[in-house]
């Protein structure tokens, strides 16, 4: 299975590459869905995000001056 496949059909260059990731995707998926620990709440994340952004742009804007 060599097939060179198009890029409008999918971003790798064979089949093999395209299933490759498949399996290593669904692996973290799965991986995910058995993880124990407790669950962190989605506003939770974005405020982290939120303040990793910040604290990142103003880096850059000490930099820069």
């Amino acid at each position: 299975m060599n097939a060179v496949l198009s890029p409008i059909e999918s971003e790798f260059a064979t089949v093999e590459e395209a299933l490759a990731h498949d399996r290593w995707f669904r692996a973290q998926v799965q991986a995910s869905l058995d993880d124990a620990r407790p669950c962190v709440p989605h506003d939770q994340v974005m405020a982290e995000m939120d303040q990793i952004v910040a604290e990142a742009a103003q880096r850059l804007q000490y930099k820069s001056a």
